[in-house]
């Protein structure tokens, strides 16, 4: 008799994911200040993995289209490389050449757009074995223009070209959907309050070279203590049991924790998005009840699932 309750439950659920309701920008960040604001989902470059709950295929990564799927999707944050070319324009790209992600060769840096749009992204995480797509390369005003109102962007910058994209940021009027990021050591001063980190969402990613992580409530501290405070703290690979003391710590200083359960997961023992897969509850149920409220994954549809179910913890 239980049998079929749970199988309805189920569908339902999947029903409801299947027709997500908008989310504005403007509350997904108000939720992030917010201490039950429940679990952020951030889609790691897009949602390029297969969502057959939603109908999809694989998209490719960091491409137009997976933005658009994560919009259909409910999804609150999309995470995306920017890479500057040879002619000086902002392209969205993680890896320093073109080869994994589509069907041309050579560093970003070396082509100008031009030559850049000539090539064709390949689907999902890309490699020479996956077919190349209709999709090309996006600039970030174009990926900035078309989140506008949909869904905030998490620009993780791969060269020393912070200046120029937040003032493409502010260009584009996206200061107010938009979380750039960048590691802080032990050293580092608050910089968050420092230019150009001070004009837009800010989060930091605690850096050590502790393997027990026993720096980063220090660095937590530290990066709080400015006059302009991050939005979140993005955690490094760390031993689960640093966990305690820096989610106390960060408790303390009222800033939300971002964990990415890609590949093994970050977190060491508790596992990766394949864990998740299979059992969500040991791997994102485990870091919630801890009190980690962001995640990173590749495993979209799976964590969108687990967060419609999931009861809050007491």
């Amino acid at each position: 008799m239980l049998r079929p309750l749970f199988a309805a439950l189920a569908a339902g659920v999947a029903c409801a994911a299947a027709q997500a309701a908008p989310v504005s920008p403007a509350d997904v960040l108000r939720r992030l200040h917010d201490p039950h604001g429940g679990l952020i989902v951030i889609a790691h470059r897009g949602c390029h993995d297969a969502a057959p709950g939603h109908g999809f295929g694989t998209a490719p990564e960091n491409s137009r289209l997976a933005l658009q799927r994560c919009v259909a999707m409910g999804v609150d944050v999309m995470e995306t490389d920017i890479r500057r070319t040879r002619d000086g324009h902002l392209v969205v790209m993680h890896d320093e050449r073109v080869d994994r992600t589509t069907d041309g060769t050579g560093r970003v840096s070396d082509l100008t757009l031009a030559q850049l749009r000539a090539l064709h992204l390949r689907t999902d995480e890309g490699g020479p074995d996956a077919a190349a797509t209709a999709e090309g390369v996006p600039t970030l005003d174009e990926l900035l223009a078309l989140a506008k109102g949909r869904i905030v962007l998490n620009l993780d910058v791969k060269d020393a070209i912070y200046a120029e994209v937040v003032d493409a940021v502010r260009r584009a009027g996206a200061a107010d959907r938009v979380i750039v990021k960048t590691s802080a050591g032990i050293a580092s001063p608050p910089l968050a309050a420092m230019t150009p980190y001070d004009r837009v969402p800010f989060a930091v990613i605690p850096t050590t070279g502790d393997p027990r992580a026993a720096e980063i409530p220090a660095i937590v501290a530290r990066q709080m203590a400015g006059r302009v405070k991050p939005v979140a703290i993005e955690l490094p690979v760390i031993p689960e049991s640093a966990l305690p003391a820096i989610a106390e710590r960060a408790a303390r200083a009222g800033v939300p924790l971002w964990i990415n359960t890609l590949f093994e997961g970050f977190v060491t023992g508790v596992g990766g998005d394949a864990a998740a897969r299979r059992d969500p509850d040991a791997v994102w149920g485990r870091l919630a009840d801890r009190g980690v409220r962001l995640f990173q994954t590749d495993a979209v549809e799976a964590l969108l699932r687990y967060r419609a179910a999931r009861r809050p913890a007491r």
